[in-house]
């Protein structure tokens, strides 16, 4: 991430919650994402805009 991009404002996670089981999230800042541990679905931040769309995320193992 370059010095200028916009960065991820944490107070988002008291809105925020997984677009599929309705669960809370963890921010992952090294890797940029919102995690579902419910859902086993890391969301992309970009640009510091949380992509939480399902066929956007990645799955995880866990």
């Amino acid at each position: 991430m370059s010095a200028d991009s916009p960065v991820f404002d944490r107070r988002m996670l008291e809105a925020l919650v997984c677009p599929l089981t309705k669960g809370g999230l963890r921010y992952d800042a090294e890797r940029q994402e919102l995690i579902s541990d419910m859902a086993k679905l890391a969301f992309p931040i970009k640009e510091g805009i949380p992509i939480m769309l399902e066929h956007e995320a990645r799955e995880i193992e866990g």
